[in-house]
């Protein structure tokens, strides 16, 4: 009889459930005025509950859409998605705040973040390579990265956020050329010399200052001989020798033995 009672509870609960007869579960923000929201919000943030955070901002957005709180409240979101390394959600919260803020006066802070969350993703992709094959990778978000700290550079030069937009791009390009390089030497080990020739001539013509440059003509210089191009080979080496007269290279040839940014 007990079990035949509690299976009748349940399905009259269940019942109830799908008829909507249940009271809702109370919304604990409902009376709560937009300051009490955005400090909630923001005490969530700094506790590290970004999943609430996200939800009281997003709350009072929607409660009060005109109020000083709401527009700092759509990058705060895209702060705690990029804290929760939601990189889709982040990136489509600075591209919105972007595209309905374009003259905010902190709307260089959602160019900047916007390229940090490919730029930590590319430290994650190429940060620890050591003597990994990047062949293997993707450099979309280094690419990525630079066009939204280039897009803050160009249009905010004197953003507090311009200068370090600028350390982060040249680290990019650099890893943005070794990459090219090391497809180069992907293509060197297999035989593929011409292939091996067009790569480093793409990082050597797309990051001209990149220091991965001095690889890259050195491939040029094996791979041209290796083709029995002598004319090029030599034309490369005068380039090489001119711009890079100590290079390890000539020492090592192209066996590494330390990881690529070592040799910066």
């Amino acid at each position: 009889m007990r079990s035949l009672a509690s299976l009748l509870a349940i399905l009259s609960l269940a019942f109830f459930a799908g008829c909507g007869l249940l009271p809702e579960q109370i919304d604990e923000t409902a009376a709560w005025s937009a300051n009490k929201l955005y400090a909630e919000a923001k005490t969530a943030m700094s506790d590290g509950a970004y999943d609430k955070a996200v939800k009281y901002f997003e709350k009072l957005e929607a409660r009060y859409p005109y109020g000083r709180y709401a527009q700092q409240s759509q990058l705060e979101v895209a702060y705690a998605y990029y804290k929760q390394e939601e990189k889709v959600s982040a990136i489509a919260a600075c591209d919105r705040f972007i595209r309905l803020h374009p003259n905010h006066p902190n709307v260089d802070y959602a160019f900047y973040l916007k390229g940090l969350v490919n730029f930590n993703e590319d430290l994650g992709m190429l940060g620890h390579v050591s003597m990994q094959d990047l062949t293997e990778r993707d450099p979309k978000a280094a690419a990525e990265s630079f066009e939204a700290f280039k897009a803050l550079v160009n249009k905010f030069p004197e953003s507090k956020y311009a200068k370090d937009a600028a350390l982060r791009m040249a680290y990019l390009v650099n890893a943005l050329a070794a990459h090219e390089v090391h497809v180069a030497h992907y293509y060197m080990r297999r035989g593929a010399y011409v292939a091996a020739v067009n790569r480093a001539q793409t990082a050597v013509k797309t990051y001209p200052d990149a220091p991965a440059n001095e690889e890259a003509l050195f491939v040029m210089i094996k791979a041209y001989d290796a083709l029995s191009m002598t004319d090029l080979r030599d034309d490369t080496e005068r380039v090489m020798k001119k711009n890079f007269p100590n290079s390890e290279y000539y020492k090592r040839g192209l066996n590494r033995t330390e990881p690529w940014w070592k040799l910066w």
